[in-house]
């Protein structure tokens, strides 16, 4: 008797207890997926991570520290960690459920058919309110750059503003067919170098052209704070994808390296520019 009971712990220990069940899960998780989406590498996730977070909202962390002061970098701080906490719990939400691939998903799975509809309805409201938002300071920031008040297009008279929202609509919209995100990682690469090339630029202008730096500001201004925090929370505005981005995965498991590196690069950006924004007396004139 007691060899044999020996003899079934030995296989017993010869089992892994969590090794062939990941494996079989992540097997089962991946053939769930269309054969196209799910090619995309550590590296390459962590390209479309880091463009998505780090978008138009590096031009507006500098006003919003601006307007709550230096102690508001807190709230910031929390926002980040909130943001990096709740990735991970989706990616466990995920992992539980293979049937869950978007945000809606979610909400269906904890609250049924009415908290799929709201998460449906706030997640497809903040994209559609983000694109217009990036087309207006595009048509602002390109209008003021190149200086002009009006273009003529077959004859008819279109300011300078509204024609670069239409060109940049136009030149954007076909990213939008391609549902490759290992493909897309290489237009986000360029979104990756446009950011480090911003934080550089002013970098360059405190060390080299004059600028200098300056040192005001309030170090907290409660009147502020309501703006300081809109615009910390939209720095993190791209959560929503960040399902997307596991499910594209090659291999799911480093998901887990995706969220610190892409957070830790863009809340190291968000910083630089926050700094020298600052201290540089872009936004306090003396």
């Amino acid at each position: 008797m007691s060899a044999k009971f020996a003899g079934e712990v030995q296989c017993t220990l010869n089992v892994p207890l969590l090794g062939d069940a990941i494996d079989n899960e992540e097997k089962r998780v991946r053939a769930s997926d269309p054969p196209n989406k799910n090619e995309a590498s550590f590296f390459h996730t962590c390209l479309n991570g880091i463009n998505s977070i780090a978008g138009v909202a590096t031009q507006s962390v500098a006003y919003a520290l601006a307007s709550g002061g230096w102690l508001s970098l807190a709230l910031f701080f929390s926002i980040a960690a909130a943001a990096f906490y709740t990735a991970l719990l989706m990616k466990r939400c995920m992992e539980k459920h293979s049937s869950i691939k978007t945000f809606p998903d979610m909400g269906e799975h904890a609250f049924g058919k009415t908290g799929k509809l709201i998460a449906e309805i706030s997640m497809y409201t903040e994209v559609y309110l983000v694109s217009i938002g990036f087309l207006i300071l595009e048509g602002d920031n390109l209008s003021n750059l190149f200086s002009m008040e009006e273009f003529q297009v077959a004859g008819i008279s279109i300011g300078a503003k509204q024609f670069f929202v239409i060109l940049v609509a136009l030149i954007i919209l076909p990213t939008i067919y391609m549902e490759n995100l290992s493909l897309i990682s290489y237009v986000s690469a360029s979104g990756v170098f446009a950011s480090t090339a911003i934080v550089l630029s002013i970098a360059w202008t405190a060390a080299f052209d004059g600028v200098g730096v300056h040192q005001k500001g309030d170090l907290l201004n409660w009147n502020g704070i309501p703006t300081a925090v809109s615009l910390y929370i939209y720095c993190y505005s791209a959560h929503p994808i960040f399902p997307v981005l596991y499910t594209s995965m090659k291999n799911k498991r480093q998901f887990s390296n995706v969220g610190p590196m892409c957070m830790l690069y863009v809340r190291n950006n968000y910083l630089c520019i926050n700094g020298y924004n600052w201290l540089l007396d872009v936004w306090f004139k003396s």
